[in-house]
């Protein structure tokens, strides 16, 4: 398998390994989901040392097509020295494990991330009990039962066996990554707590991780450890990275992009415009989450809520609550707890 050149013609799913920019490759690797499909890791090399950026989901058919790109630059799964990853969600962070155990790579993970991964090697933690918990305080009790017929209580062994501590816990600044290369590493809270992003300055370069996706709005606070105010926190990382010098954007989810900037201006003003709607949901009557969540429309089809697998409603109403939450934050909605269940309404 050559590296291929990077190419508008291929989807970006397409298996192989692409040349991003000299010594760094994109590799997308499959997902088990008809969402998001695959997720792109990348691969730094001078010749000698290799190091990846994010790692894929610990699944065989992930593994072998790793093995199968990295011999396209002549480099083998052991050669890999560290991988640095970007948010602790499984499609980034278990293959590094499973590797690990394997070869004996380094994993660093931002240091933020410890609280969140702790929770989720717990053997007596269902994965999405503090979503659950959101949903209760969104007034979305039926859903809460829908999801634990489905997750269950407990999740099963082979589940927490994907979970180990890293060996790194990344603090943002300067980090030698290889001999000839330094990346900045860049504390990006809002999708994960502990998220960050690597800086290129030398080659020009982002890798994004989720933060910062081309067609999609990455999720807000997806994690077992609760966030305050995740949107808040997502939007201040936004323009913090939009206050940085403009580089190409290499995202865990879609096609490189030549301007990291251009997509947080979309972003930006994509969520000015929800908070917009959100709060209009309140004024025609809305009072909780999960009523607002109801009125308002869903991916870029506008599809409603119901439409939605309950998976995907559950972080559409977690999301709305991070919508409504902000905006009682900024003094533009009034907000009171009945009975566990948080309730809106206009100041």
């Amino acid at each position: 398998m050559e590296p291929l050149a990077e190419d508008d013609t291929r989807s970006w799913t397409e298996p192989g390994i692409y040349t991003v920019a000299p010594g760094v490759y994109r590799i997308p690797l499959p997902l088990p989901n008809d969402g998001l499909r695959s997720v792109n890791v990348y691969a730094i090399t001078n010749g000698t040392e290799l190091v990846m950026i994010d790692s894929g989901w610990a699944l065989t058919e992930a593994r072998e097509q790793l093995a199968a790109s990295l011999k396209g630059i002549g480099a083998e799964l052991g050669d890999v020295s560290q991988f640095l990853v970007t948010h602790v969600h499984r499609d980034h962070y278990t293959l590094a494990v499973a590797l690990r155990r394997e070869f004996g790579n380094r994993i660093g993970l931002g240091e933020h991330e410890e609280t969140s991964l702790r929770l989720t090697a717990q053997p007596d933690a269902a994965g999405v009990n503090t979503q659950l918990t959101l949903l209760r305080a969104s007034g979305a009790e039926a859903l809460v039962d829908e999801l634990r017929k489905l997750f269950g209580d407990r999740p099963p062994q082979t589940e927490l066996d994907m979970w180990e501590m890293p060996d790194e816990w990344l603090k943002p600044g300067r980090r030698t990554v290889m001999a000839d290369r330094s990346l900045d590493i860049v504390h990006t809270p809002g999708h994960t707590t502990g998220h960050v992003v690597f800086d290129d300055a030398a080659a020009g370069l982002m890798f994004t991780g989720d933060h910062v996706l081309p067609h999609i709005t990455p999720s807000i606070g997806f994690q077992p450890g609760a966030s305050e105010l995740p949107l808040k926190d997502f939007l201040g990382s936004l323009h913090l990275v939009r206050g940085m010098p403009d580089r190409k954007m290499l995202p865990a989810h879609g096609a490189v992009s030549p301007s990291v900037h251009q997509r947080i201006d979309e972003l930006l003003e994509h969520h000015e415009q929800r908070l917009a709607r959100t709060a209009e949901t309140i004024v025609a009557g809305a009072t909780t989450a999960y009523e607002a969540a109801d009125k308002l429309g869903w991916t870029r089809r506008q599809r409603k809520l119901a439409e939605l697998d309950p998976f995907n409603r559950m972080l559409a109403v977690t999301e709305t609550m991070a919508h409504l939450d902000l905006l009682a934050y900024q003094g533009r909605l009034a907000v009171s707890t009945v009975d566990g269940t948080k309730h809106y309404t206009l100041p």
